[in-house]
């Protein structure tokens, strides 16, 4: 291949769609998130209306295919989207991967056809805020142990339950729940797990506690999703009674994907502020970047950076090429890159010192937002054990 056919050839921005994508969220994330990511983190606010003009940029339909309102984009679209908007604020963006990939991503790839037309577009304009509730306070990891029930009755189910840590759980400080929740039960005396489509208008359903004083992702609003004899049609189950855990699998690969690239967002800013400070404090006469202590934090945070973002791109083409998922790597890219974004964030605060040990350089933010996506979407725990897992399977 010739030199200029290779200078063609960039994993992060491949053409001109991509670009303008990019472009077009950069723009947005300044003119619009970053004005009040401060605010929203110190008062633990979501804000709904700034939300909503995520679909008119047609972000909140971004992989959803166009004939349901999205915009028929791929996962490389998805990761490009994650990280400028992490840039700014992952807490935001935790919001926005909640709607976008683990709601309406999983109704693209699991409902039925009238499903589709029912829930996705009033998703991809953002009329409804979407969630998903898998997780209760009782089995966190262990999603097979869960204790939410599902009961066949006439013309459809009885649902009881509780579900904990629920992003987009409520969506504003009156307690208002989820527009629709991807909902996962167990059915009544079986260990079967089914799938079901819960919107605001079921009977039953309500917000329990909404979850405060998180120590990070504060503009996302967590809570405890109550259904007390919750009444659902039978057009609301999705797909077959027991399948949920392939409706896991279908949509896991993607959702840790774009984890991963919330932790580049978080990376990629806080190696900013680091190189920014390090140039303009000066100590001893000298700006910070000619100490070696502050070389290494700069340098190692540029190769992990750099390497990380290297990853998740090359993960995001080849789900596009291949049409398959994979686990052993989105599990690799969701390890790796929560674990080097926390660091780096926790560098640069060491490198800015006691000011970034306060809010008014974002890095301390940054810091305490980072710490859930070792944990969300996934233990680094869970990762480790699929990974080995799936590379004993290769023996």
């Amino acid at each position: 291949m010739k030199y200029n056919e290779w200078k063609k050839i960039n994993i992060f921005n491949p053409n001109d769609d991509y670009i303008l994508l990019r472009q077009n969220i950069n723009v947005f994330v300044k003119n619009n998130i970053e004005p009040e990511a401060q605010m929203r983190d110190r008062n633990e606010m979501f804000d709904v209306k700034l939300f909503k003009k995520f679909g008119k940029l047609g972000l909140l339909g971004l992989i959803i295919p166009e004939e349901y309102g999205g915009s028929g984009m791929d996962p490389l679209s998805l990761v490009i989207a994650h990280e400028e908007i992490a840039y700014s604020d992952p807490g935001m963006c935790l919001s926005f991967l909640a709607h976008t990939v683990l709601c309406a991503n999983n109704i693209a790839i699991n409902g039925s056809y009238e499903q589709k037309k029912y829930f996705l577009p009033s998703l991809c304009s953002g009329n409804i805020i979407g969630s998903m509730a898998l997780t209760e306070s009782c089995c966190g990891t262990d999603v097979f142990a869960m204790q939410t029930s599902a009961k066949k009755v006439k013309h459809g189910y009885l649902i009881n339950g509780r579900k904990m840590w629920i992003t987009n759980g409520v969506i504003d400080n009156n307690g208002t729940p989820s527009g629709c929740v991807f909902l996962y039960a167990k059915m009544h005396n079986t260990s079967k797990i089914s799938t079901f489509l819960v919107d605001s208008h079921a009977v039953g359903y309500s917000a329990g506690q909404v979850i405060k004083n998180k120590t990070g992702m504060r503009s996302s609003m967590t809570a405890e999703l109550i259904f007390n004899d919750c009444f659902v049609d039978d057009n609301r189950l999705v797909g077959n009674d027991g399948e949920a855990k392939k409706h896991m699998m279908n949509n896991l690969e993607i959702e840790r994907l774009a984890l991963a690239s919330i932790s580049l967002g978080i990376a990629k800013r806080s190696l900013d502020v680091m190189k920014h400070y390090a140039w303009h404090r000066k100590s001893f006469g000298k700006s910070l970047y000619n100490f070696g202590q502050i070389q290494q934090y700069l340098a190692d945070s540029y190769a992990e950076f750099n390497a990380c973002r290297t990853y998740v791109y090359n993960v995001a083409k080849n789900m596009i090429l291949s049409g398959n998922n994979n686990r052993l790597d989105s599990d690799g890219v969701k390890l790796i890159c929560s674990k080097i974004g926390k660091n780096i964030a926790d560098r640069a605060i060491q490198v800015l010192g006691a000011n970034g040990y306060v809010s008014d350089y974002v890095v301390e933010r940054l810091w305490r937002d980072s710490k859930l996506l070792e944990i969300g979407g996934g233990t680094i725990e869970a990762h480790q054990k699929n990974i080995v897992n799936d590379l004993m399977k290769n023996l």
